[in-house]
């Protein structure tokens, strides 16, 4: 079988990494606009051969997207057009609008839409891991919609992954993603330019970064190209959550400037219980 993987960043190439080691396939066709990234990907041993989107579609069984979701929404409705039985995979962050935007497409049962929830705040090929998504989950979304067979392929990729399998409407995807990803991220966003906007005035807070800082503001690091689409094509959910992360960063701040330290302890013993969640 062979697959062609579109966009060989960190989760591409990831991708490519494990399915190759486990010898799932018998060839891996990159395709990427960025030259660097296709050269670095070659290099690397990600994939066998570098193609354009409509060679690639000759040649493979299965096709994953792993572009940013702008691309893929561009994408997906390009490629069902000319695909006959293959595959259509999207590993992208957001789902309700790429889903929409294909919902009557005649080929929609070939096309399997998936979300491994795993990822690091590093991008481009060389940033790929070959265990990046071992334990992880891999959310489905309106699987019901695919055609049995391109189910049971994306699946057994996943199985390749040695991922877990989560089934969520797009609906449900899109919010629940807002508040345990989407928001992490923009929090480091903020804390980064909050520092970086004092460093500029003062100088040397660097200095007294320690792992605490470095754990906290990791995602900042993370690509704005892939970022940017994200926050946009799930807007809705990111201002909500949004909003209500402003509403606790009040209640901590009007706490300390009412010197209410008996009311500023209650807040952060409510936020251990996150311990129950998270180990």
């Amino acid at each position: 079988m062979n697959i062609a993987i579109v966009g060989i960043g960190l989760i591409g190439g990831s991708v490519a990494i494990r399915l190759r080691e486990t010898k799932f396939v018998d060839k891996i066709i990159g395709v990427d606009k960025n030259e660097a990234n296709q050269k670095k990907a070659l290099q690397l041993n990600l994939v066998d051969e570098i193609m354009t989107l409509d060679e690639a579609i000759l040649t493979v069984n299965v096709i994953i997207l792993t572009t940013p979701v702008d691309a893929i929404m561009k994408l997906a409705p390009y490629i069902l057009d000319k695909i006959e039985d293959q595959v259509l995979i999207d590993m992208g962050s957001t789902k309700i609008n790429i889903l929409q935007h294909i919902a009557d497409h005649p080929k929609r049962g070939r096309y399997v839409a998936a979300h491994p929830m795993a990822g690091t705040e590093y991008s481009g090929p060389e940033a790929a891991l070959s265990n990046l998504f071992k334990d992880k989950n891999m959310v489905y979304v309106e699987a019901f919609k695919s055609d049995e067979d391109a189910f049971d392929l994306a699946d057994a990729i996943t199985d390749q992954l040695e991922m877990k399998s989560l089934f969520m409407t797009a609906e449900e995807h899109d919010m629940h993603t807002a508040y345990v990803s989407h928001i992490s991220h923009l929090t480091s966003f903020a804390l980064a330019l909050t520092v970086l906007e004092k460093e500029k005035s003062q100088g040397r807070i660097f200095e007294l970064a320690g792992s605490g800082f470095e754990s906290t503001v990791r995602l900042a690091k993370s690509s704005p190209d892939m970022w940017t689409p994200i926050f946009k094509q799930n807007r809705e959910n990111v201002l909500e959550v949004l909003e209500e992360h402003i509403k606790q960063l009040q209640k901590l701040h009007d706490k300390l400037e009412e010197e209410d330290y008996d009311g500023l302890h209650k807040l952060i013993k409510k936020s251990n219980k996150i311990k129950r969640i998270i180990k």
